[in-house]
């Protein structure tokens, strides 16, 4: 069975599945996304996601397009159609169809709603995560609304493209102060050599990762000093351990930044027990 996607209130083949070229997500980047991280069929961090969805939707002043049940049953739906139960569901909501024009459509227009699912393979990624991968940075160049999670990902993507042609699989944005924002498609972390745990506050210009969120707590619970405080790429270099979360990369260690190792350029211990930690919650709490 080919893979199948959900257009606008109708389940298609993914080959067949189009939007409207006057779709203002396509135009302007007018819309927002949201990727859940699925385990045994059920999706993970909900609660998380539809609150990110529900600001980022309100943010730009977007109506919900349908209830969070009737959203879970709909991804869900798309899960079993694919049959997927190890993988990613990919949601985006655009403001709708209408007339190119800058401004908001005069009359109220339909938001438009697309959800694809892609399988992930759980022993590739753990072997992955046992390996750690590399990091290059560029500088911050990205808008200053990054808490918002639009489809306007071109810096994102050119990012990752710098990062792919030097090997690595993530890139790092710096701004213009030294410091390292976040990942060009997740959070970037260290345990610093006092053995505190590091991560970017959400005062600074960055996406409030869900994972992210879920991970804090799970730090805390396991007894480790935490702070929402920022560091340079130097102090990755020089620190214990370092690792990259998202819902795609679940907690990834990181071993090279800019070619530099990253201690002694192995995974450390606390990035594997937080990966553990995280992944039994995000299963213990999937819907």
């Amino acid at each position: 069975m080919g893979r199948i996607a959900y257009v606008n209130g109708r389940f298609t083949p993914h080959a067949e599945a189009f939007v409207h070229i006057e779709d203002r997500g396509y135009q302007f980047a007018d819309a927002v996304y949201e990727v859940w991280a699925v385990f045994g069929g059920k999706l993970a961090d909900p609660e998380g996601h539809f609150a990110r969805l529900e600001r980022s939707l309100g943010e730009l002043s977007i109506p919900m397009p349908m209830t969070r049940k009737a959203l879970t049953l709909v991804l869900k739906e798309t899960l079993r159609r694919n049959r997927i139960t190890e993988g990613l569901v990919y949601l985006q909501v655009s403001r709708g169809v209408a007339p190119r024009d800058h401004a908001f459509p005069k009359e109220e227009v339909r938001p438009a709603v697309i959800i694809t699912a892609n399988p992930v393979d759980r022993a590739a990624s753990e072997a992955r995560a046992a390996k750690g991968v590399a990091v290059v940075t560029t500088p911050e160049n990205r808008w200053g609304r990054c808490d918002i999670k639009t489809v306007g990902l071109l810096p994102n993507a050119l990012a990752k493209q710098k990062a792919r042609e030097a090997g690595a699989v993530e890139a790092w944005f710096v701004d213009d102060l030294g410091l390292v924002t976040e990942g060009a498609s997740s959070n970037a972390w260290i345990i610093d050599g006092d053995g505190i745990l590091r991560t970017r506050d959400t005062n600074a210009n960055i996406l409030r990762g869900v994972t992210r969120l879920s991970l804090l707590e799970v730090a805390r619970e396991a007894g480790l000093k935490v702070e929402e405080r920022p560091f340079t790429p130097e102090e990755a270099v020089a620190a214990r351990e370092a690792f990259i979360t998202g819902a795609g990369t679940l907690v990834l260690p990181v071993v090279k930044v800019d070619g530099k190792l990253v201690g002694d350029g192995v995974p450390g211990p606390v990035a594997a027990r937080l990966r553990r930690l995280y992944i039994e919650r995000a299963k213990a709490t999937a819907v």
